[in-house]
């Protein structure tokens, strides 16, 4: 029996290999970092962030993850259909297609994925076209229960939001000010085993499978989800507003998991948890887009001091661990209000400068250093201020 496992764990760990999805997950993940990269020049004149960000730091958490779900799946013997994977596949996709990784969501992929595989049975009975069993589920309680499982892994993802890793950019405000905003933007690729329904692997416990089709093998297949999350924040500190979403997402993903486990002695308690995780996540993003419009622009052009929008990556800023969303009062001893002046202030001094910076807690600390050769000529620091290309028409 340790042998059939052995042989069915490696051959699941080829098939991530030869699933599409895995190269459209490394595809999206450029796509989407060549895009910033446009648009961080466009605003700022410069890279910000390279490729790969969206991605990077994602590694353990996905790892971790998968692990969690594998245990979940193959301890319990939940049993997918190819063709269902298949499905999911084909969602995760159009998905993707929008552009947005808000819709990376597992309530969108894994909700509409068990919708349809709910009701395309009944669908394709109606019809002369395509095989009436298709998408024949054997078992479609897992999804709602990696559903619960996956949103809670999405509200964990929010929640540890690095500062250094959220997106700055630019935005008219209602009074026609150009204000700065940050994005919240993730991709990770979550791989984790599914059992299949064919191959050496054979129960070892009366329990197992969960749904048993009488004397019948079964196999491993590593499947590469992609999980997304995507947020703009205009009207809060960006971490802050990574935490009001992301409490609610783990909540009702702690819910969806009780609701989707019950579905497996009722089960329209299944299709209850799908529904409801729908309808609270569009309740999450109508009171965040509603939150973030009525707000006053956290990071908008200020009376007295500079409120830094972000800070580059191994330039100096960054190596003087200078914050996102702290003020600067004071260049070499030199009040600044206005970007002008900012480095007007810093260029008067040759090599040296001296700040003073109001941090998060509104206290004052002071910073001093040095430009040498190569470091980047505008310290590193970004204000919110008319997009570069605008300045250059």
């Amino acid at each position: 029996m340790i042998e059939a496992w052995l042989v069915e764990l490696a051959k699941g760990l080829a098939k991530l290999f030869l699933n599409p999805l895995l190269y459209w997950s490394v595809l999206l993940v450029i796509l989407a970092g060549y895009k910033r990269v446009k648009r961080e020049r466009q605003n700022f004149g410069t890279k910000v962030f390279d490729v790969f960000t969206e991605w990077k730091s994602t590694w353990l958490f996905s790892l971790l993850t998968g692990i969690v779900l594998s245990i979940v799946i193959i301890g319990t013997g939940f049993v997918v259909s190819f063709s269902s994977l298949l499905l999911l596949s084909v969602v995760v996709i159009l998905f993707s297609l929008s552009g947005r990784f808000l819709f990376l969501s597992p309530v969108y992929t894994v909700g509409v994925s068990f919708l349809l595989l709910l009701f395309l049975p009944t669908i394709l009975e109606n019809q002369q076209w395509v095989r009436e069993d298709l998408f024949d589920p054997i078992n479609l309680t897992v999804f709602p229960v990696i559903l619960g499982i996956l949103l809670i892994a999405e509200g964990i993802l929010l929640k540890r939001t690095n500062l250094r890793e959220t997106y700055p950019g630019l935005s008219l405000s209602n009074r026609g000010i150009w204000v700065g905003e940050h994005r919240l933007k993730k991709l990770a690729i979550i791989p984790f085993f599914f059992l299949l329904p064919t191959g050496s692997i054979t129960p070892f416990a009366e329990y197992w499978p969960y749904v048993s089709f009488g004397e019948q093998t079964y196999s491993l297949i590593l499947f590469p989800f992609l999980l997304g999350i995507d947020y703009k924040v205009r009207g809060r500190y960006p971490k802050e507003a990574a935490d009001k979403i992301a409490i609610p997402l783990i909540l009702m993903g702690v819910g969806a998991t009780a609701i989707a486990v019950g579905g497996l002695f009722f089960a329209p308690l299944s299709l209850a948890a799908v529904l409801l995780t729908i309808l609270g996540k569009e309740y999450i993003n109508y009171r965040h887009r509603n939150s973030e419009r009525l707000r006053r622009c956290y990071f908008h052009p200020m009376n007295k001091g500079l409120k830094v929008l972000g800070v580059i990556p191994g330039t100096p800023a960054d190596r003087l661990g200078i914050e996102v969303g702290e003020n600067i009062m004071k260049v070499n001893g030199q009040m600044v209000n206005s970007i002008d002046s900012f480095y007007e202030s810093l260029q008067a001094s040759g090599a040296y400068f001296k700040l003073d910076i109001e941090d998060l807690h509104g206290e004052l600390r002071f910073v001093q250093g040095a430009l040498y050769q190569g470091d980047h000529h505008e310290l590193g620091l970004l204000f919110s201020d008319t997009p570069y290309r605008r300045k250059e028409a």
